[in-house]
């Protein structure tokens, strides 16, 4: 019962770091700095998505690099990306700890030993 109580408290302490980690990869670095003395578990949650974001981003970059098929799964992926990365920073935004669609259960479970 305990937990149920202070869980606006800990949404309303890691709102800004939360919202922070989504704005671009410096922003991610600093959410990740700011939450690392007083760790937040709802900052902690999206710096997650946010990282696993990025790091798609980046898988999805390095697809790009191959010729045709490589560009056309790249131009597409970055809609998704974008879809994915916007649902984030709405949750984020409207204190909602749920994953991004289609991966976000996946980099809570790649990322779990990140704390």
């Amino acid at each position: 019962m305990d937990s149920i109580e202070n869980k606006p408290v800990v949404v309303n302490e890691g709102k800004n770091i939360a919202i922070i980690a989504y704005i671009t990869i410096i922003g991610l670095i600093i959410a990740f700095v700011m939450n690392g003395d007083k760790k937040n578990a709802f900052a902690t949650y999206h710096i997650k998505q946010s990282l696993g974001l990025a790091l798609t981003g980046f898988a999805l970059g390095m697809i790009g690099m191959i010729p045709i098929l490589g560009w056309i799964v790249s131009f597409f992926g970055i809609f998704v990306i974008m879809f994915m990365w916007i649902m984030g920073l709405m949750n984020a935004i409207n204190g909602n700890e749920k994953p991004v669609p289609l991966l976000g259960e996946k980099y809570l479970e790649w990322l779990k030993n990140l704390k």
